[in-house]
């Protein structure tokens, strides 16, 4: 029996990845360099024991790259390698869509969980994590989108977001500035930051925004320039309520 060399090691490596074990792997490669080889052949090219081999091949039959003749002994042959891999790949994705499905049954389920009087609230903190979750929120929005913000960060993207939401979605913006036009399905109300915005002594600025979702979740998110923005998320009825009732103020101040 021939041990694997190292380019049979380092493509067994590589195939693992595409959810074939060490076995499997350099038992396929083993039969790509001799097409209608033997149990035994295929145990000296591989370097795989000779008990597995058999176990190896029945298993790369069920996955449907090898194929096995009527005679006797019986002879192995590979499926072409372009053929392999897009079977391979096309089982991963398969496998990733019943994973994705079931883990969104368990997300939405625990979501529904009734947790009593408990309201919780999450912290997201960094700019990157914050714009992310944001629009993720308004990617989920179906009927209705409220938001406050006053920070340049992320404004001409968060404006092109909210500008392609569906039509069917109302949108209402207060802001402090807006070029452009406005959609139809869009009302901006343009407004100055409140005062206390302005730092005192450094002159630092405040700045950030509250967003809500459909009246089913919320976020707010305040920081500076200089020490960064942290945010606040949840769908539970208080937090939503409190934020509905500053956007209702806010809205109503000229």
């Amino acid at each position: 029996m021939s041990a694997p060399t190292a380019q049979p090691l380092a493509i067994a490596d590589a195939l693992k990845s595409l959810g074939l074990t060490k076995y499997e792997a350099l038992v396929y490669i083993a039969l790509l360099r001799a097409t209608g080889a033997t149990a035994t052949e295929i145990h000296d090219l591989s370097g795989v024991p000779r008990a597995s081999v058999y176990p190896v091949l029945e298993r790369l039959a069920q996955k449907q790259l090898v194929s096995v003749s009527n005679t006797s002994p019986k002879r192995f042959n590979p499926v072409r390698p372009d053929d392999a891999i897009a079977s391979l790949l096309q089982s991963i994705e398969n496998d990733a869509a019943k994973a994705k499905k079931i883990l969104n049954k368990v997300y939405s389920q625990a979501s529904r969980t009734d947790r009593g009087d408990q309201e919780l609230i999450w912290s997201i903190h960094g700019d990157e994590q914050i714009r992310s979750r944001l629009f993720d929120l308004l990617q989920g929005a179906t009927e209705r989108v409220k938001i406050i913000f006053f920070w340049d960060h992320p404004k001409n993207e968060l404006i092109r977001r909210l500008c392609s939401l569906d039509e069917r979605i109302r949108v209402e913006i207060i802001t402090d500035g807006w070029t452009g036009p406005v959609p139809g399905h869009m009302n901006v109300m343009i407004r100055q930051p409140p005062k206390e915005t302005e730092c005192s002594g450094g002159g630092t600025f405040m700045a950030g925004g509250i967003i809500l979702i459909d009246q089913k979740s919320a976020m707010v998110v305040m920081g500076s320039r200089d020490e960064g923005f942290t945010a606040l998320y949840s769908d539970s009825p208080g937090f939503i309520r409190f934020f509905t009732m500053y956007w209702n103020l806010f809205s109503h101040l000229g």
